[in-house]
């Protein structure tokens, strides 16, 4: 196991929400201010399963990197980690694979002064934390090559995240650059919200989200298919998050069979 617990590189903004420390208040954390939990309790009113969606894809998470870590892939790089909440991916991960390596990566300080439990792994493996955000492709490549060997498969876990990131920022050339650097077995993960089974209550929270300086951008069935040209989708291809490989995990309290409105898949690069 690696990894120190550095010092913050930027002050914490309290003055409007951030997705991060939402996630953390739909999942019942604490990490999160009175501005987190307003926005929160605004999209609540839109659709009240939004915790249950933030468990979904944990959820998810989990069940996906289980899948890999079964699979014979022994590092990960999760970009948007989030705030901790156990079992984290290198828990998951090393449960199967002891010596699995892997390096999160966020760009809210809060995530950062929490860096020290998502260190905490198998002495096997190894763990690492970057502060960085995903539209700095590059600075991740190079913090992640210190701890991860790009001459072997990776796992690159974006869940939850791009929603976050508009095409005007460029979301899809984003995950190609990402993919660019990593070898022949690798693996795209990725969950994403979707305005395709909700319409109203979706333009409603973007709005309300773009009004607060945050960016929701809703993607298509479609839209989430192109992360993935190029790549072998994972039977059974691209679903509704619940419903991949569900025998992979526990059901989320809460969730019934209904849709959850967003999509998830894995993709294997050749």
């Amino acid at each position: 196991m690696t990894g120190q617990n550095p010092t913050p590189a930027a002050q914490i903004d309290t003055t409007r929400p951030h997705p991060a420390r939402m996630y953390d208040w739909y999942l019942g954390g604490k990490d999160n201010y009175p501005v987190d939990e307003e926005m929160g309790r605004q999209m609540l009113t839109l659709d009240p399963r939004v915790p249950v969606m933030a468990r979904v894809n944990r959820a998810f998470m989990h069940r996906a990197t289980r899948w890999l870590a079964r699979n014979g892939v022994r590092q990960f790089l999760d970009i948007g980690t989030g705030i901790p909440t156990e079992p984290n991916l290198h828990q998951v991960a090393q449960e199967t694979a002891p010596g699995a390596r892997v390096v999160y990566c966020d760009n809210d300080p809060i995530v950062l002064a929490h860096a020290a439990a998502l260190l905490r792994g198998a002495d096997e493996g190894a763990t690492e934390y970057l502060q960085a955000d995903v539209r700095d492709p590059d600075a991740i490549l190079e913090g992640a090559r210190k701890i991860l060997d790009f001459g072997r498969p990776v796992a690159l876990s974006l869940v939850a995240l791009l929603h976050f990131v508009s095409d005007e920022e460029g979301a899809h050339d984003l995950v190609r650059r990402l993919l660019s650097e990593l070898p022949s077995g690798s693996y795209l993960v990725m969950t994403h919200a979707t305005a395709d089974f909700t319409p109203e209550e979706s333009e409603a929270a973007t709005a309300k989200l773009r009004a607060a300086g945050v960016t929701l951008a809703l993607r298509s069935r479609e839209e989430f298919t192109r992360f993935f040209d190029g790549l072998d989708l994972v039977e059974p291809g691209v679903e509704v998050p619940h419903r991949w490989h569900p025998e992979l995990g526990e059901p989320v309290p809460g969730q019934d069979d209904g849709v959850i409105p967003g999509y998830g898949a894995l993709g294997r690069k050749a």
